[in-house]
């Protein structure tokens, strides 16, 4: 008896080994784990300041380093993992642990002597009021 050989029956028997494999091994979270975190940042803008919001929840105030600069904003700091036991069963997370750092540049310059901060429920808010020469800035349009 003949059989009609098919070669696209090979590449979907490949395709679900493949599939399978990725399902079984890979989970979004191992290639996130895999990348440094970095704390998201919102940035706006007014007349007298930049305000300047950053997600770190689950940190301790303690645990953060801010330095700023009249150009850019620099922070870092660690989140530590909680050492539990765990007597039967399995323990998965997806929290991101370890240390971070990141610096976020500044549209202008500030006075970085006077920067508030406040730090409440995982949020950072820094208000970094501008310099006056970027208060008083005025540019000149030329038209052509």
């Amino acid at each position: 008896m003949l059989s009609r050989h098919n070669p696209w029956q090979e590449f979907n028997t490949l395709q679900r080994q493949i599939n399978r494999l990725f399902e079984d091994n890979i989970s979004p979270t191992s290639i996130e784990s895999s990348v440094a975190r970095v704390p998201a940042a919102e940035i706006k803008e007014t007349e007298n300041a930049i305000h300047l919001k950053i997600e770190l929840p689950g940190m301790e105030a303690k645990d953060l380093d801010i330095q700023v600069t009249e150009n850019a904003v620099a922070i870092s700091g660690e989140r530590k993992s909680e050492n539990k036991t765990e007597e039967n069963g399995v323990f998965k997370s997806e929290f991101h642990y370890g240390k971070f750092q990141r610096v976020i540049p500044l549209p202008t310059r500030i006075q970085n002597t006077n920067v508030a901060a406040e730090y409440k429920n995982g949020i950072l808010n820094l208000t970094l009021p501008k310099t006056e020469q970027e208060k008083n800035k005025v540019v000149k349009v030329n038209l052509a």
